[in-house]
């Protein structure tokens, strides 16, 4: 089921069916959210959309792998409920082969993704460490079945007239003792949104983006000129806000924010601005 919600302009969000532009990365198994689209180009590249949960349980990721979604809309209000089925964990395995069950290797991915978020002077080498790695090994990232097997509704609130869309997400079915941290992820590509932009007078363009960087400022928009559009989040009381840009290769091209949430919260709002730009 895919559903196609027209925007201001020929500007329009998709979501349903994962995309064909998106089964060419390694991330093209996970379902996705809402994806922009201008004059029916697809600008998400590998960005999961707007809206998509993601759960940590200590080291271990769990990602949604399906959806189940109910339409309903009203002159220019749609409201999607989508029912994300949490049951994909990420994995490395050799390219045409099962997936490497090392402990020690996830140990050592984690603590490089630390170093490479924390640090940004060690990017660059990181990368080609990373992609060497890769390369020796015939290793690649693979998504697998998770022996959990958890929902998370969502209800999307999207005015199309003005590019509002309120994202209302609903964990309070979750079992408490075993999650960590739960982040509501917001991505479009990278090619496309390559300039930062914040309430606090920050503007950074392509290669300065941090990969996972907290946000301080009030608001923060990712921009794409060359389609003349934005889209931007605001701070919400008891989450921490984090921006973040990756493009390497044919492995990584998003570009957007997350949402950190505390455990203790059953329920968490927040809305999402999708702008023209002049």
């Amino acid at each position: 089921m895919e559903i196609i919600l027209p925007l201001f302009k020929d500007f329009s969000l998709q979501i349903g069916n994962i995309s064909e532009s998106q089964e060419n990365y390694p991330t093209g198994p996970l379902q996705k959210g809402l994806r922009l689209y201008d004059k029916g180009l697809e600008l998400a590249e590998e960005g999961v959309g707007i809206g998509v949960p993601v759960i940590k349980q200590g080291l271990h990721t769990i990602f949604p792998g399906n959806i189940e979604l109910i339409s309903q809309h009203k002159d220019n209000l749609w409201v999607i409920t989508a029912l994300y089925k949490m049951n994909l964990e990420e994995r490395v395995g050799r390219q045409g082969q099962r997936s490497v069950s090392i402990g020690l290797v996830y140990k050592i991915k984690n603590f490089l993704a630390a170093i490479y978020r924390q640090y940004p002077a060690s990017r660059q080498l990181l990368t080609i460490i990373s992609n060497l790695i890769q390369w020796i090994f015939h290793w690649e990232t693979q998504y697998t079945k998770s022996k959990y097997n958890l929902d998370i509704k969502i209800v999307y609130s999207i005015q199309s007239q003005t590019g509002f869309v309120m994202v209302e997400v609903d964990t309070g079915n979750l079992p408490k003792d075993l999650i960590t941290e739960v982040v509501l992820m917001n991505e479009q590509g990278a090619n496309y949104f390559d300039c930062y932009q914040d309430s606090n007078g920050k503007f950074i363009k392509g290669k300065d983006i941090g990969a996972w960087d907290e946000v301080t400022a009030k608001t923060a928009a990712f921009l794409c000129l060359a389609h003349k559009v934005s889209f931007s989040l605001e701070q919400v009381k008891g989450a921490k806000l984090f921006s973040g840009r990756e493009l390497v290769g044919s492995r990584l091209a998003w570009s957007g924010f997350g949402y950190s949430i505390p455990m203790t919260a059953n329920k968490f709002n927040y809305q999402v601005k999708i702008e023209s730009l002049p």
